[in-house]
C-alpha cells in the first residue's frame, strides 16, 4: 500500500441536511479537502510551488452516515503510480465505532502553474507518496 494520511472531521451544524445527517456535498468537499492537506504534508516545497491538482472524477459510496458534533476519521491514500497527469486518490472515512461508513475514489490531475496545462506527473513529484 502506498503512503496514508489521516484527518478528522467534525459534523457543524452548517454541514447538516434536511435529513439530520452531513450533506452529500460536505463529504466531497471533506474529500478534497484531505486531498489537498496531504498534498501540503507530504509535497517537496517546489513542487508545491509549481503544481496546482483538479479533480476530474468523483466517486463515493454512502455505507452511513453521522449527525452535527459526531467526528469521523478520513485515510487516504494513493493505490497506485500515477498515469500521465492523473493519480487516483481513496478516501475512507470511519465513524466513532470503527465502521466505514463513506468511501470515495477520485482522479486528480496535475498542471503545471506556469502554463496551466496538465502535466505528466514526474516520479521526484510522486514520490513522497509512494510506499517504499
Amino acid at each position: 500500500m502506498s503512503n496514508s494520511f489521516s484527518l478528522s472531521f467534525t459534523a457543524g451544524p452548517d454541514h447538516i441536511d434536511m435529513n439530520g445527517h452531513v450533506n452529500n456535498a460536505v463529504w466531497l468537499q471533506w474529500v478534497q479537502d484531505i486531498g489537498t492537506a496531504h498534498w501540503e504534508a507530504d509535497a517537496r516545497p517546489q513542487d508545491r510551488d509549481a503544481y496546482l491538482w483538479f479533480v476530474t472524477r468523483h466517486e463515493i459510496d454512502y455505507r452511513g452516515n453521522i449527525r452535527e458534533g459526531e467526528t469521523v476519521t478520513a485515510r487516504t491514500w494513493i493505490p497506485g503510480p500515477p498515469q500521465g497527469a492523473r493519480f487516483v486518490r481513496c478516501v475512507d472515512f470511519v465513524d466513532g465505532k470503527g465502521k466505514t461508513i463513506v468511501g470515495a475514489r477520485s482522479v486528480w490531475a496535475m498542471i503545471d502553474k506556469a502554463s496551466g496545462r496538465p502535466l505528466r506527473i514526474p516520479s521526484e513529484v510522486a514520490g513522497p507518496f509512494m510506499e517504499g
